[in-house]
């Protein structure tokens, strides 16, 4: 089992910057490629970016490339997602994933996941 906890959410204004952080505990941290996904009300949970187990890549959905950056640090057993330029459409709860020796990719099938924090962008 792996457990996984988000932080770092909040109210921003548009063109502001967040950072989530994301603890995991329970297994070894380093085998585990970390994703993050985000939901709004109505909507289907989309991928938003992930990182492979061995950190050696990233991925992004094509509405953050560029304003986002993904990074796993082993040592703190954390996953961070840097969030900049953000904009209202970015308003959703994040959540962050663990997948065994996963390459990052949204489409792989995560195992477990976290419970979430809300990021709300203002206009």
């Amino acid at each position: 089992q792996v457990q996984l906890v988000e932080s770092g959410g909040g109210l921003v204004q548009a063109g502001g910057s967040l950072r989530l952080s994301c603890v995991a505990s329970g297994r070894t941290f380093s085998d585990y490629a970390l994703g993050w996904f985000r939901q709004t009300p109505g909507k289907e949970r989309e991928f938003v970016a992930g990182v492979a187990w061995t950190s050696r890549s990233t991925f992004y959905a094509d509405s953050v490339k560029g304003r986002f950056t993904v990074s796993k640090d082993n040592a703190k057993n954390t996953v961070y997602l840097q969030m900049n330029s953000l904009k209202p459409e970015d308003t959703a709860v994040y959540y962050c994933a663990a997948d065994l020796f996963g390459n990052g990719r949204g489409s792989r099938k995560y195992d477990y996941w976290g419970q979430g924090t809300q990021v709300t962008v203002s206009s």
